[in-house]
């Protein structure tokens, strides 16, 4: 008798997976955190996963470890955490890319469900990028670019942090706007492209704010326009390209936080709100505004809405650039 009991104990603990985890949400975080960021070291993704994973690592009195998982413009390190278990020590630093962009590109090859796979806990930045050229090249505004891109079919060359990233799609939907033909160049992160558009090897980029604004105050590189509609304060000389012959072109990014599905909701809560300090903050505010990173204010509820609206204009974006990998 004692050993059935014992055997039925088993099985219903191993029927409730989760029950562990609700029951030691109220001490959550007693063990160190793990956020991965799926792109390379030195982009714009990266400087914002460290600064708040330092924030994080204050607030809740547990190291947070900021881990790069990178591969498959980002879907790796997102796979990773989706499989994860929902307890809140495996976080990944969401994007557009791989939380608005990839479900329409990568379609059924795509490894895991951009929202059933994932508890949405902070939509935290929009992230604004601009189109800067490599110094030699000649021109010197959009439309001399698209000038130049006509002369010569299919020569110049556009990189990005990855297949399927916002940088892509920025330098998709140019082609379409302004019909030209250029080379699309993908790679494992931003800083990456970064060095080959220094050294000659591109031509441009759409590139994030933050991984380009040191090169363009150095004048090695040359902004000719911004992405958004909206042009970020961080580059207030700089119009959109939407002010320079492109109407409607607004492509801009985001970067927020998301957990496995089925994660505790006190502690999807806890870290909301941990994040909504560090955004909160005037110090931090002024740095991510002045890189080109407006804040978001949003509770897990509203950061699943607007992942979930993102979801829509990209594909948006993807059907009318016919954007392949």
């Amino acid at each position: 008798m004692q050993r059935r009991q014992w055997i039925q104990g088993l099985a219903a603990v191993a029927m409730t997976p989760t029950l562990g985890w609700a029951q030691g949400a109220g001490s959550y975080p007693n063990k160190p955190i793990h956020l991965i960021n799926p792109f390379a070291a030195g982009g714009s993704l990266d400087q914002l996963a460290r600064m708040l994973g330092q924030h994080l690592s204050e607030a809740l009195k547990q190291p947070v470890v900021v881990e790069n998982k990178t591969g498959a413009s980002g879907n790796i390190g997102a796979e990773f955490v989706a499989r994860s278990a929902p307890d809140g020590y495996t976080l990944v630093m969401g994007s557009s890319a791989t939380h608005g962009i990839a479900p329409s590109i990568y379609g059924a090859r795509l490894p895991f469900d951009a929202i059933k796979d994932f508890t949405a806990i902070s939509a935290t930045v929009v992230q604004k990028n601009v189109l800067v050229v490599n110094a030699a090249v000649p021109a010197k505004n959009v439309q001399e670019l698209i000038a130049l891109a006509k002369a010569q079919p299919g020569k110049l060359s556009f990189g990005s942090s990855g297949a399927g990233t916002s940088q892509h799609l920025g330098g998709e939907l140019f082609k379409h706007m302004a019909k030209v033909d250029m080379l699309h160049v993908p790679y494992k992160g931003s800083a990456l492209a970064m060095q080959d558009l220094l050294g000659g090897q591109l031509t441009m980029m759409f590139v994030d704010i933050p991984t380009s604004l040191p090169y363009i105050r150095a004048g090695k590189l040359r902004a000719l326009g911004q992405t958004a509609a909206q042009a970020s304060p961080a580059l207030p000389d700089v119009l959109p390209l939407a002010a320079q012959g492109l109407p409607n072109f607004d492509i801009k990014a985001w970067y927020g936080v998301l957990g496995p599905a089925k994660m505790p909701d006190d502690v999807v809560r806890r870290l909301n709100a941990s994040i909504l300090e560090f955004t909160a903050n005037p110090a931090v505010r002024e740095k991510l505004l002045g890189i080109g990173m407006e804040p978001l204010n949003l509770d897990p509820a509203q950061s699943a809405a607007f992942i979930a609206e993102e979801l829509k204009k990209w594909a948006q974006v993807v059907k009318v650039t016919g954007a392949t990998l």
